[in-house]
């Protein structure tokens, strides 16, 4: 017996969403919202100039993998400490507690400090997403061919949960998964 699946490998946490952000149902897609949504403003939501979200689940060990299907005129995808800062601003690179790629102005860069232009061949409409959380390193590349964008190196002291934000739409890719019965 063969079957496939789909699989997310993230979800949104919509107890962190932004108010400006609009999350779907299944809590796999995001956009920017017309009107700021009424929610609770709980300590873990963000409030400030960003408009962003956080995963689901953070991550402390391991390796972890998710695609993100990018669309409008600015977005970042990454990870971010547990400890990131929610009300308020906060800095976008890894002194901040972020890793992260973005599209600004029409220029990709990583978030570094300053920020490092990324050359792209062509406009990104997916983003890969690896996390290798013991060996320190988090890589973006493009899955469409599998072309590096960019890696940061870093020993990671705290949980770390996927970082989404958006100006236009931003959605988590499903995986294919086979499952075999013998």
């Amino acid at each position: 017996m063969l079957g496939t699946v789909q699989y997310t490998p993230v979800n949104l946490d919509p107890n962190t969403a932004h108010p400006e952000l609009s999350l779907s149902e299944d809590l796999t897609s995001m956009r920017r919202s017309d009107e700021r949504q009424q929610v609770p403003d709980n300590p873990e939501r963000f409030d400030y100039g960003w408009l962003c979200v956080l995963g689901s689940e953070g991550f402390s060990s391991g390796g972890h993998c998710w695609d993100v299907e990018v669309g409008g005129v600015a977005w970042m995808v990454g990870v971010v400490k547990e400890s990131i800062s929610r009300k308020g601003d906060f800095t976008l690179n890894p002194k901040g507690g972020v890793w992260g790629i973005e599209l600004t102005s029409g220029e990709y860069r990583a978030m570094t400090s300053p920020p490092t232009l990324l050359t792209v061949q062509r406009k990104l409409q997916r983003v890969r997403v690896q996390l290798d959380w013991d060996k320190g390193k988090v890589s973006f590349s493009d899955p469409s061919d599998n072309t590096p964008l960019y890696t940061f190196k870093h020993s990671f002291t705290e949980r770390l949960f996927p970082f989404f934000s958006t100006m236009g739409t931003v959605r988590i890719c499903p995986l294919k998964v086979s499952v075999s019965v013998k």
